[in-house]
């Protein structure tokens, strides 16, 4: 799917919020990877990210429609590439990306973490910033898993009213959210089909 740079740093002024520990999706899709390469005994490829994104998308309510997604990357300070995601350079390839089709417009921004703010307290102040945007109706989340005690802490004190779907690959206590299997988006990226299991 082509992405234009168009877009560079837009506000969350948007409809949907997708954000993403890149750092933790890249070792999921890493393990996915190695162990389903065995398994099928096949090459595994790179998970097609405007694929991923789309399919973070549906699993978190996102329908069809002219409704615009911000896509939030927030990675480590020092890393520069999803070595399992294509394209995967965060800056040169990603941040200030956009492409459109069925669900909407999707902008990409990379966001590294400082010195004095973690990966995690990023991942947790942009959850909040997204809860109290009145324009964002829906939030979906990609958290490192041992980053899940804050994320549902932020949820916990945020006020109801927002759709906000968690995906993981690990069960994740708590009632004011919705929870999808992370690795099912990923296979889908990776050209994975449950027919190969059968």
């Amino acid at each position: 799917m082509p992405m234009n740079d168009h877009i560079e740093h837009p506000e969350v002024a948007c409809d949907n919020l997708i954000l993403v520990d890149a750092d933790f999706a890249d070792r999921v899709a890493l393990d996915l990877i190695v162990n389903f390469g065995r398994m099928l005994g096949r090459q595994i490829p790179n998970a097609d990210i405007a694929r991923w994104i789309d399919c973070l998308a549906l699993d978190g309510g996102i329908r069809e429609g002219n409704g615009q997604t911000q896509v939030a990357l927030i990675h480590s300070k020092g890393k520069k590439q999803l070595d399992c995601f294509t394209p995967g350079h965060l800056e040169k390839e990603l941040d200030g990306q956009a492409f459109k089709d069925n669900l909407g417009e999707f902008v990409i921004n990379a966001f590294s973490e400082e010195s004095i703010v973690s990966r995690e307290d990023l991942m947790a102040d942009m959850l909040r910033l997204g809860l109290a945007a009145k324009e964002v109706k829906r939030i979906i989340l990609v958290p490192d898993e041992a980053h899940h005690d804050l994320i549902r802490h932020v949820l916990e004190q945020a006020d109801p009213g927002k759709d906000v779907t968690l995906l993981s690959m690990l069960p994740v206590a708590g009632d004011n959210f919705r929870q999808e299997n992370l690795g099912y988006s990923l296979m889908n990226a990776m050209g994975i089909s449950a027919d190969e299991f059968k």
